[in-house]
């Protein structure tokens, strides 16, 4: 779906564990300044109540009536009815919230409510990597297109959504790409999230250093430590970004596999992508040992850095031939390689879930209009 130049507004949510982040899109472009209010996630009823005023605040920027709100949520959640079970990191919504019928009834809107992850690689499908790759194959004559999409989202916890053919894939019970569910590489029986998250690489770092829990420098302080710009044990900071980094590469592999497309990353820990990527990479290229003893690659497309300048341009470069239909003076295009981008988000994890966000209101608000007009003239037939 295309709305570039749709004139529709919808106010948009990004609600994470620590804060919500408001907005509103026109025309797949933010037209007001965000707001960010704490979640409050541990208080249900503060937590609505920043909901609210996150978007009153918003609404009294507009200069005309928004078409609806939509926006992304935490799961395990009724995502269709909009209503939120048991949260994980927003404790304070427990045993069924229903929030969107909330906001439908304090708003007057039409309200849709669908997982951030998913969101986010629907907006990036849209406006972020996937077109811009597309873009570059075709500015250099290649003719590969690509259609799916894996999004990671990497800060607070792991999260993922899939694109298929510009179609978010959500499954039947809302909880499809919950990449936050697969073992841990490094510790078999942990989730991916005890090192791919912000807690995890400020534990490991504790750990290689001695240090307390509660003396944790931030993940950026890591970061910072790990490059020599900050005083620190670089060894610990460098090793800690790159447990993390082990754990994310086997889980995208595993993702990807069973895909097959694009991967792009969004997230508060993708600052540090310069630092992590390169061992994301080396996890995405190693290898398997088969019954034979001989060794093969644990994926079959070739895996490339987007965000490296030599990779981006072997990624982009056609690979096609001709070759002879056997039997006949013919011949046809072959191209014999399979590849799979990864890179980091261009628009960052909160635009792009706000334009994924849109772009599904708009879609939900155009099917239900083609249906009434479709009832209508059923009707006036009778």
């Amino acid at each position: 779906m295309k709305y570039e130049d749709d004139k529709r507004i919808v106010m948009t949510l990004d609600a994470g564990g620590t804060n919500f982040v408001f907005a509103a899109i026109q025309g797949n472009k933010q037209i007001v300044n965000e707001i960010r209010l704490d979640s409050n996630g541990d208080d249900l009823e503060r937590s609505l109540n920043n909901i609210l005023t996150g978007f009153t605040l918003i609404k009294e920027k507009l200069n005309c009536e928004p078409a609806a709100i939509s926006f992304g949520f935490p799961g395990p959640a009724d995502y269709p009815n909009g209503v939120l079970g048991n949260l994980g990191n927003l404790t304070g919504y427990r045993g069924g919230v229903a929030l969107g019928p909330m906001l439908t009834e304090k708003f007057g809107l039409p309200t849709f409510i669908n997982n951030d992850g998913d969101l986010y690689a629907y907006g990036e499908d849209i406006a972020g990597l996937l077109p811009a790759i597309n873009e570059k194959l075709e500015s250099v004559g290649n003719p590969k297109r690509y259609n799916n999409l894996l999004g990671i989202t990497l800060g607070t916890g792991l999260g993922a959504g899939i694109v298929r053919n510009g179609e978010m894939y959500l499954g039947d019970n809302s909880i499809g790409g919950e990449i936050c569910l697969f073992r841990n590489k490094l510790s078999p029986n942990e989730s991916v999230e005890e090192h791919a998250s912000i807690r995890g690489v400020k534990r490991v770092y504790c750990e290689l250093t001695g240090m307390k829990k509660e003396d944790a420098p931030s993940p950026k302080e890591i970061y910072e430590i790990a490059i020599g710009e900050l005083k620190g044990n670089k060894e610990a900071a460098i090793d800690a970004y790159k447990q993390m980094a082990q754990v994310v590469g086997d889980a995208i592999s595993n993702a990807i596999t069973l895909l097959d497309g694009l991967v792009v990353m969004g997230g508060g820990l993708t600052g540090a992508s310069s630092l992590f990527m390169p061992f994301i990479i080396e996890e995405m290229k190693s290898s398997f040992r088969i019954s034979n003893r001989e060794q093969t690659n644990r994926l079959l497309a070739d895996v490339y850095n987007l965000d490296d300048e030599d990779d981006l341009k072997k990624f982009i470069k056609s690979q096609a031939k001709e070759i002879i239909v056997p039997l006949t003076n013919k011949k046809v295009i072959y191209d014999p390689s399979r590849k799979i981008g990864i890179g980091i988000s261009r628009l960052g994890a909160s635009k792009s879930i706000s334009i994924g966000a849109y772009a599904f209101a708009l879609k939900k608000l155009d099917e239900k209009h083609a249906i009434t007009n479709i009832v209508t003239t059923e009707s006036s037939l009778i």
